[in-house]
């Protein structure tokens, strides 16, 4: 007689982005009760069971006292976490649910426990092993004759199926990278050669849609774990199968190879930061990259000039940084040398109480922990942080935002630069503590009036616009003024990366919010085959020059991708429109969709050329940076690739550039009144093309706020045979500086109050 029971309440699955509502990672009451009965122990070596810090490169060492100090208290902060909720720790977790089967459970309370133990598993990264947990309960459900509930059959069928799907990623994308490994749609050289866990997905996808053809979460990963095979569309059986007509990009492009593993960048990593630059001075753009995990060691990639880069973590300072979803660019101290601001716990919320760090640049090729000295310790979750002078004194201040909500209210600060290293927090007599849930923020000069306005991305809530209104009169006091309804950029709801850039080039700075909710995890599937969805789209804001915008997102075309996450634009084709690049998924494994690029039409609409130009990654895509690595004139582009979950890594991507005969200029802006950096200084070319002349517009340092493009402005000119005009405004100073007739596809330096332009000559990689 088969044992039935219905009163079974399994951990369902998370939806994509509900850990950000709701952390999923905590141990269930139930389970949590049957600890109290059965008193299992502790898990076995707690201690050694944390996640170790990856490797160093081997060489000389250099670590500054302050850097040691911040290094151990980053290390204390992750051992201190609970290990039964902290959602980095899994793997602490497995140990504890084995020592509950070993005490012997009733049958309901063992499917429990053995489901959230394969979920455990494969979070932590052991597909193979969470596999065969799963194949075991199956098993023992039939030799124990018992028939499960139909939502734990589902479960099971479920994450059955995610596991082979990402054993196969691992053993195929990861443990055997290629250069067109998981890049969409998967051919050639992506296809897998250990076919194992595309086969067991394609039979576990297949069997759930057999239960439910409906299942548009199953159709669209089957069709992939297809593709995998070799076997799309051919093999799909009709009723599944996905058009391919689908995929197809809108316009002709050229593809981008991804030279990752060529350059030696190809580096394993959680979600993290990117940011490329020329640190060293040596004319040539570096890479730095971290990642979220919390003892994840962030990395600094040299640029030899020939095509590779170099890791020179360990001789830079930077060992024992580790952790940080994000890092932001700075020049704090207006010493003419990038310094790096790492953001850390983002997402985690009580278990994200970790510090941020200030890296000053000292100019020699080395950083040094500076955040106590500045004044910058302090603990709590985020990612989000822009920097900009906001009161025009000439040295850049900084806003971060912090995730609060009420069961962990973390105020979100404003620190204004003292001029001497330190900074002073100011945030809450502004109005600009207390604002939710921040997962974006951005500066940006919306009005035009020289004053650089702020504009917060809010997961969950209205996105907010603070007009910055100048000084109070016969005061000290600095007013911001909260003005979202009145320019209508509330949208959309749950909200992530965010900038201000002229996608359109009428001289008045547009805003950008990309969406990250979904309330079904088969939205993924259903947006993939066009079919009716409830996800948010990103919002394009176009500037009507009278302090509203309007909501042009679905004229233009761009509310096509979901659960944007990294995001951020430059110019692919050198034709002086801005493009971007959106990096999708969430912390599921089943929100395998590709990235997608989108190519800026004259500013009229975004055409998607994801696929020719092989952009379609479909592993987890975080911070994107556009940069010219190679000093070739056209911009490459770097996306730091991985997820949230312990065992959701991959390698970062390189995408690039081909060319094409378009010319450019780029230009390095320094101030001298205005902060050394340039922060905010305004650039407008007027170039002519085919008898026709128009307008392309840059601002300094106002970028992405979940990717970090280099602050040397390269602008493309499309076919124009010169620069008729150049006009480059100072916020400090209130001055114009005026340039005529330059000459195109050269690096110019423009100094604040000096009248001519001088020309930089920039190391050439050679060609391959």
């Amino acid at each position: 007689m088969k044992t039935r029971f219905t009163n079974l309440k399994s951990n369902p699955a998370p939806a994509p982005a509900s850990w950000l509502r709701q952390p999923r990672f905590v141990l269930s009451a139930a389970i949590l009760a049957l600890s109290a009965i059965c008193a299992p122990a502790q898990p076995q070596n707690h201690a050694q069971m944390h996640m170790e810090p990856p490797p160093t490169p081997p060489g000389p060492i250099y670590q500054a006292e302050s850097t040691k100090k911040m290094a151990a208290l980053l290390q204390k902060a992750f051992r201190d976490m609970d290990w039964k909720a902290d959602p980095s720790k899994q793997a602490e977790r497995v140990p504890y649910y084995q020592a509950l089967l070993a005490k012997g459970l009733t049958p309901p309370n063992e499917v429990l426990v053995r489901l959230e133990m394969a979920r455990e598993m494969l979070r932590v990264g052991n597909s193979e092993d969470a596999v065969h947990a799963l194949e075991d309960l199956r098993s023992w459900a039939r030799q124990k004759n018992i028939t499960l509930p139909p939502q734990a059959e589902h479960d099971l069928g479920e994450w059955l199926a995610l596991s082979w799907l990402r054993l196969g990623e691992q053993e195929n994308c990861a443990h055997n990278h290629g250069q067109r490994s998981c890049i969409f749609p998967i051919r050639g050289s992506g296809i897998h050669q250990l076919p194992r866990g595309a086969q067991g997905a394609v039979r576990e996808f297949s069997a759930l849609l057999a239960k439910d053809p409906n299942d548009d979460q199953s159709r669209w990963l089957l069709n992939v774990a297809y593709m995998q095979l070799g076997r799309y569309p051919q093999d799909v059986p009709k009723p599944w199968l996905i058009p391919a007509a689908l995929f197809d990009s809108e316009q002709k492009f050229p593809e981008f190879p991804d030279i990752a593993m060529l350059a030696g960048v190809d580096i394993t990593s959680h979600a993290g930061g990117v940011i490329l630059e020329d640190f060293d001075g040596d004319g040539l753009l570096d890479i730095l990259v971290t990642s979220s995990g919390p003892l994840d060691q962030m990395h600094l990639f040299h640029n030899q000039g020939d095509g590779t880069f170099k890791d020179v973590t360990q001789q830079s300072g930077l060992v024992g940084e580790v952790g940080g979803l994000n890092v932001v660019e700075t020049d704090y101290n207006n010493d003419g040398h990038p310094d790096l601001l790492v953001l850390r716990g983002g997402w985690w919320r009580k278990y994200g109480h970790y510090p941020l760090s200030l890296l000053r640049n000292n100019g020699n090729g080395t950083f040094d922990d500076v955040t106590e000295a500045a004044g910058l310790l302090s603990v709590g979750p985020t990612q989000a942080a822009a920097w900009a002078d906001f009161d025009n004194d000439g040295w850049l201040d900084l806003f971060v935002g912090y995730e609060s909500t009420p069961e962990d209210p973390n105020p979100s600060k404003l620190f204004h630069n003292n001029h001497d290293g330190t900074f002073t927090e100011m945030a809450a007599p502004l109005g600009l503590a207390q604002l939710g849930f921040v997962k974006g923020v951005a500066w940006g000069d919306y009005n035009n009036d020289g004053r650089p306005d702020l504009y917060i991305s809010i997961l969950n809530g209205n996105n907010r616009l603070f007009r910055n209104d100048g000084p109070v009169s016969g005061s000290a006091f600095w007013k911001f003024t909260d003005v979202t309804a009145q320019a209508g950029v509330a949208n959309p709801q749950h909200s992530f990366a965010t900038w201000f850039f002229d996608y359109d080039n009428d001289g008045w700075p547009d805003i950008f919010a990309a969406g990250y909710s979904t309330e079904n995890v088969r939205d993924v599937g259903a947006f993939e085959m066009g079919k009716p969805y409830t996800a948010d789209t990103p919002r394009l804001y176009h500037n009507n020059h009278d302090g509203t915008f309007s909501d042009v997102t679905h004229a233009v075309h761009l509310d096509r991708a979901i659960l944007t996450m990294g995001a951020n634009f430059g110019d692919l084709d050198n034709d002086g429109w801005l493009d971007i690049y959106l990096g999708n998924g969430d912390s599921t494994y089943q929100a395998l969709l590709p990235n997608r690029m989108f190519r800026n039409a004259d500013g009229k609409d975004f055409r998607d050329i994801t696929t020719a130009g092989g952009f379609g990654h479909l592993q987890k895509g975080h911070a994107i940076a556009f940069g010219d690595l190679e000093n070739t004139g056209f911009e490459d582009v770097f996306e730091e690739m991985g997820g949230a979950l312990p065992g959701d890594t991959f390698m970062s991507a390189l995408y690039h550039n081909p060319g094409n005969t378009n010319r450019w200029v780029t230009l390095i802006l320094q101030g001298v009144q205005t902060n050394r950096a340039a922060y905010g200084a305004r650039i407008d070319l007027t170039i002519s093309e085919s008898g026709h002349r128009r307008h392309i517009f840059r601002t300094v340092g106002y970028g992405s706020s979940f990717g970090g493009n280099p602050l040397r402005q390269h602008i493309g000119i499309g076919r124009a045979t010169e620069v008729e005009h150049i006009e480059v405004t100072w916020p400090t100073s209130k001055t114009t500086q005026h340039f005529a007739h330059i000459k195109p596809n050269q690096t110019y330096r423009i100094r604040e109050g000096e009248d001519s332009l001088k020309t930089v000559p920039l190391p050439l990689t050679p060609p391959k």
